[in-house]
C-alpha cells in the first residue's frame, strides 16, 4: 500500500513540477521532510534492523526528489 502511495505522490509531484515549477518546491520539500522523519525513526532501531527499517523511507525520499526535478527539467526543455 505504501508503494502505491509513493508512486501516486511522485506522479502528482512530477505533473505539478511540470505545470508550475516554482510552486512545486514546497510540496516536494514537505514530502521529503516527512519521509526523512520516518527514516530517522526507523534508523533508531539497533543494527541491521535499523538500516532495514529506514531504507524504504530514504529511497522513497530520493524518488520524490527525482520526480520533482525531472518535471522541472522537462519544463525547461520545452521549445516554447
Amino acid at each position: 500500500m505504501m508503494i502505491l502511495g509513493i508512486v501516486a505522490v511522485c506522479v502528482v509531484l512530477a505533473v505539478l513540477a511540470f505545470l508550475v515549477p516554482r510552486l512545486s518546491r514546497h510540496p516536494q520539500r514537505g514530502t521529503q521532510r516527512t519521509l526523512h522523519a520516518g527514516s530517522r525513526a526507523g534508523g533508531k532501531a539497533p543494527g541491521l534492523l535499523g538500516r532495514a527499517l529506514s531504507k524504504p523511507f530514504s529511497s522513497s525520499s530520493k524518488a520524490v526528489g527525482r520526480s520533482g526535478s525531472a518535471g522541472r527539467r522537462a519544463r525547461g526543455r520545452m521549445p516554447f
